[in-house]
């Protein structure tokens, strides 16, 4: 690489976008490359590139997470949930290049992937995958190094 490629790195040209791979069952339009194994007091990272017009059924997570929209345009809706079933709370929320978005362990949300986007995603602790609602039969299984990640 000279001198001029190094000034001019992209998501598009960096290496750390380079390795991505779409594992056996994963939702359409989604490939990932996982961070290295961690400490047993660690934080789950992923760098994910979704396609555009894809996106995640109701669902929340065990921790807190945080996405950063290296690329792209996402939105996120959040749902309550009662005996009647899911309810939006609140308006949908966009996310553009450049944006950081966190949410609470346990707050059910879907994604939207508006555009192509390349995120990185960090999960407090080990990762875990609750659908909600009428997601629950929609879901599919993410398998990673043979371990399920998702669970109903």
């Amino acid at each position: 690489m000279n001198s001029s490629d190094k000034k001019n790195l992209t998501a598009d040209t960096s290496g750390v976008w380079q390795k991505l791979t779409s594992p056996d069952e994963a939702p359409p339009g989604l490939s990932v490359r996982l961070a290295l194994p961690s400490f047993d007091n660690g934080a789950w990272m992923v760098l994910e590139h979704w396609q555009a017009g894809s996106g995640e059924p109701p669902h929340s997570h065990p921790g807190d997470d945080m996405t950063v929209v290296i690329e792209g345009r996402m939105s996120v809706q959040f749902f309550s949930e009662s005996d009647d079933g899911l309810t939006p709370d609140g308006d949908r929320v966009e996310f553009t290049k450049g944006d950081t978005g966190f949410i609470a362990a346990g707050r059910i949300h879907d994604a939207k992937y508006v555009e192509d986007c390349k995120l990185v995603y960090v999960h407090d602790g080990e990762f875990g995958f609750t659908p909600a609602g009428n997601s629950k039969e929609e879901c599919v299984r993410l398998q990673t190094n043979g371990t399920n990640v998702l669970s109903d």
